[in-house]
């Protein structure tokens, strides 16, 4: 499943387009007289280091997943991913924003936002890895969608993989973008936007087809059945006579 996460990624990233393409396009350009090569080497390390975040992110909800595994919902941990996933298709990104601030999260978010605008003064490439760090901070309906989807991931490192499989799927459209100015057109951006939540619901619905258990290879494994318990009365009794 760790492939769903560069998948959604990719279809997200028009999201981001609408969302964070102001931030790219403003991204600080090399000193003058810098070759090309710089250029677009800052620009990679700008996204790389919204992908860093990701998986640091997806770490965290990967020990929250093991945590819940240990407690024994790991059959319907899949099968809740997908639920999760849904409601956060429901709510308008405007109240989850207000959600964040209601968590105490208002004051490091008001720090991160400072520091970007300092980090924009500048040009050097360690800044520029810098800001995407912060900018894979800064509050966002898909990056919940996809740290919902994490959750299920095999496992710490698996989860981790997963969000920085999405951060990566997410790199084709905002380099481009930040290369080139304006890739995608307005009225484009506009309706591909639109399409994410449809995306967010199919791998939605593919969470919870998967935690079901139905024997669909590859999609929906066979769960298998609890071994015995130990000291258990043996099904086939032994004549000894």
């Amino acid at each position: 499943m760790l492939w769903a996460g560069f998948l959604f990624g990719l279809l997200g990233s028009f999201h981001c387009v609408g969302m964070c393409g102001a931030i790219a396009l403003a991204l600080p350009g090399p000193a003058a007289g810098a070759s090309r090569l710089r250029y677009v080497g800052g620009r990679l390390l700008y996204n790389l280091g919204r992908a860093t975040t990701y998986a640091t992110l997806g770490a965290g909800a990967g020990l929250l997943g093991q945590g819940l595994r240990l407690a024994g919902v790991q059959q319907g941990l899949s099968i809740a991913s997908g639920v999760l996933i849904l409601l956060l298709v429901a709510v308008p990104e405007r109240y989850t924003a207000r959600l964040a601030d209601g968590l105490g999260f208002g004051r490091p978010l008001a720090w991160v936002k400072a520091t970007l605008g300092r980090l924009f003064q500048q040009a050097s490439r360690p800044a520029l890895f810098a800001t995407g760090l912060l900018n894979g901070l800064l509050p966002c309906g898909l990056v919940y969608l996809a740290l919902a989807g994490a959750l299920s991931a095999p496992g710490v490192a698996g989860a981790a993989a997963y969000m920085a499989l999405f951060g990566l799927g997410t790199l084709p459209l905002m380099l481009g973008l930040s290369l080139s100015g304006q890739l995608v057109p307005l009225v484009w951006r506009g309706r591909l936007r639109r399409a994410v939540p449809y995306a967010a619901s199919a791998l939605a619905v593919l969470f919870i087809v998967r935690g079901l258990g139905l024997g669909i290879p590859y999609m929906s494994p066979q769960l298998q059945a609890p071994a015995a318990a130990a000291g258990s009365q043996p099904s086939q009794v032994l004549d000894c006579h």
